[in-house]
């Protein structure tokens, strides 16, 4: 039984397929209600679940708009590599960016994530 993290999408098949790509990771289970993203079978890994009236959040938040519920940070080593590979994989770029060695992007089901260059 795959228990933890869970992310809402209209699609989450769609969606476990992006993580994997992007991360490198694997789709362990699908079903279409449901769909398992891992590092491996011990994991760790994450639920991308069906929700039917799915709202993507909005970024930067808006009072009265749907808000993000989750986002994840991806640490990286070259954060203009990561976003062309986040992008060509269905990432959309945020037009609002916190800082110099962050980008946050949007996955298929507009959800934020961000990317992280830290040289420290």
């Amino acid at each position: 039984m795959w228990w933890g993290t869970a992310i809402e999408a209209p699609n989450p098949g769609l969606l476990a397929r992006f993580y994997a790509e992007l991360l490198g990771w694997q789709v362990v289970h699908e079903e279409p209600s449901a769909a398992i993203v891992a590092a491996s079978a011990q994991g760790p890994f994450f639920v991308c679940q069906k929700a039917e009236g799915y709202r993507a959040p909005t970024w930067p938040p808006v009072e009265g708009e749907q808000r993000p519920m989750i986002h994840f940070d991806f640490q990286v080593g070259d954060l203009a590599e990561a976003v062309d590979e986040a992008v060509a994989l269905g990432a959309t770029v945020a037009g609002s960016q916190p800082r110099e060695n962050v980008r946050v992007l949007f996955d298929p089901a507009g959800h934020p994530f961000c990317l992280v260059f830290d040289a420290g």
